[in-house]
């Protein structure tokens, strides 16, 4: 008895470092290379090969003047769960492939007066998009489903989200 608890201990702790490396790496890049999301503090709470949850904090930062989540930082955070999947398949990769948003459709139903999640539950087809991109020179496409979720006020989506994830293997041209 005392070997599983310390087995499922051993696996909650790694479970735990894994997050909290997601959420330092996800912030370096945003510091990096998107301020903005460096801005809204996002955090990893989620990261399997099915399923990628991000955290938003409602603070000063994030919210607008009515004290819910300005749309702008849930667009961000529905940006962080659609491609956080995506980019680290893509790090593991040997060819480089680019990672842009074609496009962004979202649907706003409730205020969001707290700490909002945003689910996505397409990591397998992700990382499909992501061989394929490995695969082929073309440009390749898929929309990605984020649902944005305020648990400590209601069980029901304040916003969902449906982001085009564009993959293109990037070519390298010979200087003469």
């Amino acid at each position: 008895m005392a070997q599983i608890l310390k087995q499922l201990q051993a696996q909650i702790q790694k479970f735990m470092f894994e997050n909290y490396r997601n959420t330092i790496a996800l912030r370096y890049f945003g510091l990096t290379k998107i301020p903005m999301l460096f801005f809204t503090r996002p955090s990893v709470v989620a990261l399997t090969s099915e399923r990628i949850v991000v955290k938003i904090p409602l603070r000063r930062r994030t919210k607008n003047h009515l004290g819910s989540m300005y749309f702008g930082a849930l667009c961000a955070g529905a940006d962080c769960a659609a491609g956080l999947y995506a980019m680290k398949l893509i790090q593991k990769q040997s060819g480089h492939i680019l990672l842009i948003f074609k496009d962004l459709k979202a649907e706003f139903f409730k205020r969001a007066e707290g700490d909002v999640y945003f689910y996505c539950n397409q990591g397998r087809e992700i990382a499909n998009l992501v061989d394929e991109a490995v695969r082929s020179d073309e440009r390749v496409d898929m929309p990605v489903h984020v649902d944005a979720r305020v648990p400590s006020k209601c069980d029901e989506p304040v916003a969902k989200f449906i982001l085009t994830l564009s993959l293109k293997k990037k070519s390298y041209m010979r200087r003469g």
